[in-house]
């Protein structure tokens, strides 16, 4: 009887190089930022790169936003 294997979805990475290069020229959403921010914020990245990330990233959180943790927690209204 031959083994049946369970097809997994396959999910893209997410392109954080690319996001930052549309975040630096104007072209991401509101939502899409949130996103970009939720993300530095889980890898670690925002306190790395440079200043403008991690201040950001600390608003957002501190505004509700997302959390410490990297989650979006609302929307922008």
């Amino acid at each position: 009887m031959p083994r049946k294997f369970l097809k997994r979805a396959q999910t893209e990475p997410y392109d954080a190089v690319g996001a930052i290069m549309a975040y630096e020229q104007g072209d991401l959403s509101d939502h899409d930022s949130l996103v970009l921010f939720a993300h530095l914020v889980k890898t670690g990245l925002a306190w790395k790169l440079q200043g403008h990330y991690g201040r950001t990233a600390a608003a957002l959180i501190e505004q509700g936003y997302i959390s410490k943790s990297g989650e979006v927690l609302r929307e922008v209204v």
